[in-house]
Parts: structure tokens; C-alpha cells; sequence
């Protein structure tokens, strides 16, 4: 009888560094974690993101967790600000504009088309207005004086 079960059967992967990182590249699909970045404080967000060729689903493990979603074609002309809840999935869908915050303890896992990559991913500069929305929404929404700060 054997417990260890054969990375031809069975692959267990984890990541707990700062940031992004595939884990699980299958054939047309990617898991990716992300975890808290300072990149991703309110007052470092200075573009969203969006993927021409696809959605992206995130799912909240653990930790706090803002997705902002902004409404517009080439540029961002709103943003709305959605608390994820643990466990939820969350589809955010084709070329809708999108970044998020973390808590520093978060942890989000990312389901996405593995050709997702930047040259289908195009980055929208946010105005100074934006950014400033931006941070407001994680203060109310969060009612924690530290999300417009340095650290969360």
C-alpha cells in the first residue's frame, strides 16, 4: 500500500508569494492565485485591465477583496466597486475593464483562458478623479481609515 500519489495522477500546487502566478496550465485553461501586491493598494491603482478574448472568474478564498468593474469602451467613463464575498464566483466578462484591492491576508483565485496575456489585455489609464473614486470606494466600503493609506 502507497500514500504518495504520482504527479502523473495527482499535482498539488500552492503559491504564497506577493502577487500573480499561474499554478495550473491545462490545454485552452489557466488557475492562477493572486495574493495581496502593493501594486494593488488603492493608491497604487493607476489602470484597469480587460481581456478581449475572454472572461476571467475570481473567487475570493480568504482575506478582503474589492473588484472594481469600470463601464466604457476605450476609456473608463464609470467605476462600480463590488465586495467579494468568500466562495462566491465572480465572472467578470469580456472586455469589461477591471483591477481589484486585497487585504495583505487575501488570497483570490483566477480562472482564465490560458492565452490570456497582454497582447489581448489592453491597460486603461484611470484620471486622477478615477484613482481618488477608487480609494474613496475602498474607505466606505471597507469603513477602514488605513485602505487610503500605505498598508491595508
Amino acid at each position: 500500500m502507497s500514500f504518495t500519489v504520482s504527479e502523473k495522477l495527482l499535482e498539488v500546487r500552492d503559491y504564497n508569494k506577493e502577487g500573480y502566478s499561474p499554478v495550473v496550465d491545462y490545454d485552452t485553461w489557466r488557475v492562477a492565485v493572486l495574493n495581496f501586491s502593493n501594486d494593488l493598494l488603492p493608491v497604487n491603482i493607476k489602470t484597469m485591465q480587460r481581456h478581449n478574448e475572454t472572461d476571467e472568474v475570481f473567487v475570493l478564498l480568504s482575506g478582503r477583496c474589492l473588484l472594481f468593474i469600470g463601464e466604457g469602451d476605450e476609456i473608463v467613463t464609470d467605476i462600480f466597486a463590488e465586495n467579494m464575498q468568500p466562495f462566491k464566483v465572480y465572472n467578470v466578462k469580456k472586455s469589461a475593464w477591471h483591477t481589484h484591492t486585497l487585504s495583505r491576508d487575501a488570497k483570490l483565485l483566477i480562472v482564465e483562458n490560458r492565452n490570456t496575456t497582454f497582447d489581448n489585455s489592453p491597460f486603461c489609464p484611470l484620471t486622477g478623479m478615477q484613482q481618488k473614486t477608487i480609494a474613496d470606494m475602498t474607505l466606505l466600503l471597507w469603513n477602514d481609515e488605513r485602505a487610503n493609506c500605505k498598508s491595508i
